[in-house]
């Protein structure tokens, strides 16, 4: 077992009152118990999202005095420039912003820095550039709010800036015009976990009723939605009133560039977009192009209205998307193998790796990999010159942002937050930097903490995986960090046949319980089931999955992990509904 299995608390007075109110099957009464919502009117939310369940934007910090100069420079036909990144919420969050605009009759025109000469953030250089071309009031998306330096040269130039930004703040704000965060000590907006897509929907939700297009907020929801997922944002709160509405028009005709994406992606309009199709399948054909190059494809993918010129450009990111996973593959490769060569690397709580020649523009896909097979945060760095560029990922237990804080003194430059995070040092500094990252993950981590926990839902028989209760499950529609498909305990079950290796990596097995036959699948199960014979007894812990093919759904398992003898699986502490406040926070 790679995992420390724990059984989510379930309320039982609360699910009963749940059913008997709503309706519900006991079943998914239960695990809207365990993910926290308790009354009836959270759990409409929950189920039943709708717009009006959006936040007034005005609660957020700053807002008013963003509307205000924005509504002037569209008064005065100033130039506005919004000054994006080139990730998926960088890109959905300019995108976006330039369509509420446009459509409220701005001069607008947009800048993303290329990440090979640029790399994230804001740069001064560029600033100089876009001033030069006339802009004159600038909105940042996705970044910004630690760029302190830069605002201050756009003053000097005379460009005023609105930030917006989800990212932690410092101590300090940047003296813009308005800086909307809900990550601001002093900003009171009840959700803080918004992605940077979702601080610009809020600007334009604020914007739009300012006009009187309230209206339009719909058509915005897909690109917010993209943006919220793509990001791991969590999927609770008015994240998840956006992912569940956004989804639901992924189809819609007029999401030209998002229609061809999904086509190329090889979904198709029969049935619904879910969120892992969006972080598996949309966001790194998305992603590909600015990891490898320049984000403008992917740009002009969700702008365009020509259906001609959005099955040309999803193509194009197609092939991105092939190039990046060989680049992925490489580099995952290398470090398998430096971590097999060297057990001292293996054994630090935070895994610093670096080498020359590795794909910058991949280094985060391939740190979320190695975070989960190795249950400890890393950091990879591509040495160029005399330079290292870093991304990195973390686990739930150790803050990373707060961890490179510790060490800032090192970095020309670093950004973040508590799960993934950039930077930039000198060469010479790599190994202090390992030495002193790991001082701080020694302070903070305990051998506990580098234990992987999986969460289950309860029990289940394979008799009970059906297609109604699957239909039951997907109720709980977006699933994503905050609110996981559920996971259930299998006790007891047989391997039946050999299994079928797909793709050199992942298993296809058979498995039986009494007289019930399941299919099952297992990412990444290569060399987890060798030497286990046909017939042997299994427990498992593993989620329903859904598989489309020549218009057919088909049901299976999917394998989080398992076990050859009866698990230890840790209950949570349980609780009662009068223990259990802001239910009706939950959405």
């Amino acid at each position: 077992m790679n995992y420390r299995w724990v059984l989510r608390a379930c309320a039982e007075d609360v699910a009963a009152t749940l059913s008997r109110e709503l309706g519900l099957p006991h079943s998914i009464a239960r695990l809207l118990s365990a993910r926290g919502v308790t009354t009836p009117k959270a759990a409409e939310r929950f189920l039943w999202p709708r717009r009006d369940d959006l936040h007034d934007p005005y609660r957020m910090a700053g807002m008013g005095e963003a509307v205000e100069r924005i509504w002037g420079a569209i008064a005065r036909g100033e130039p506005i420039v919004i000054y994006g990144d080139y990730d998926v919420d960088g890109v959905t969050s300019l995108v976006l912003l330039k369509k509420t605009l446009a459509w409220l009759g701005a001069h607008v025109f947009c800048y993303v820095p290329e990440r090979w000469r640029k790399g994230y953030g804001m740069h001064a250089e560029a600033i100089e550039g876009l001033a030069a071309q006339g802009g004159r009031l600038l909105i940042s998306v996705d970044c910004g709010i630690r760029a302190h330096e830069v605002i201050e040269r756009a003053k000097a130039l005379g460009m005023e800036t609105i930030v917006t930004d989800h990212h932690l703040p410092e101590a300090e704000l940047p003296r813009a015009v308005a800086v909307l965060n809900p990550r601001r000590p002093d900003c009171a907006y009840p959700e803080k976990n918004l992605a940077g897509v979702g601080v610009a929907l809020k600007l334009a939700q604020a914007l739009l009723a300012r006009s009187g297009r309230s209206a339009e907020l719909t058509r915005l929801l897909p690109l917010a939605a993209l943006g919220t997922i793509a990001d791991v944002a969590p999927l609770v709160g008015e994240n998840r009133v956006i992912a569940r509405l956004g989804l639901e028009q992924i189809w819609a005709p007029e999401q030209v560039g998002l229609r061809a994406l999904a086509e190329a992606a090889g979904l198709a309009p029969d049935r619904p977009v879910t969120s892992e199709d969006v972080a598996f399948r949309l966001a790194p054909r998305l992603n590909a192009a600015g990891r490898l190059s320049t984000a403008q494809p992917a740009i002009e993918l969700l702008l365009t209205e020509d259906a001609e010129t959005a099955r040309r450009l999803a193509a194009h990111l197609n092939e991105h998307n092939a190039r990046r996973q060989r680049e992925e593959q490489a580099v995952l490769a290398e470090i398998e193998a430096m971590l097999a060569e060297d057990p001292t690397l293996r054994a630090q709580k935070v895994l610093v790796l670096a080498r020359e020649g590795w794909h910058r523009g991949v280094l985060g896909l391939v740190a979320s990999k190695i975070v989960e097979r190795f249950a400890r945060p890393a950091i990879l760095l591509a040495l160029e010159d005399q330079w290292a560029h870093g991304s990195g990922r973390s686990i739930p237990a150790f803050h990373l942002l707060q961890g490179l804080t510790a060490c800032a003194d090192l970095f020309e430059r670093y950004g973040g937050h508590a799960q993934a995070a950039g930077l930039l040092l000198r060469r010479d500094r790599l190994e202090e930097f390992r030495e002193r990252l790991n001082a701080e993950a020694e302070r903070v981590l305990t051998p506990h903490d580098l234990i992987p926990t999986l969460a289950l839902d309860g029990t289940l028989t394979l008799s009970g995986v059906t297609f109604e209760f699957w239909q039951q499950l997907a109720r709980l529609e977006p699933f994503g960090v905050g609110n996981l498909r559920p996971i259930f305990l299998f006790a007891n079950v047989r391997l039946e046949g050999e299994p079928q290796i797909l793709k050199d990596r992942h298993l296809k097995l058979r498995l039986r319980q009494m007289d019930k036959s399941v299919e099952a699948l297992w990412w990444n199960g290569v060399g987890r089931l060798d030497g286990r014979a046909s017939g042997s007894g299994l427990w498992l812990a593993a989620s329903i999955g859904e598989s489309f093919y020549g218009g057919l759904l088909r049901i299976h398992l999917v394998i989080k992990d398992l076990s050859e003898e009866p698990p230890q699986v840790i209950p949570e502490a349980p609780f009662s509904s009068a223990a259990v406040g802001g239910g009706d926070e939950v959405a």
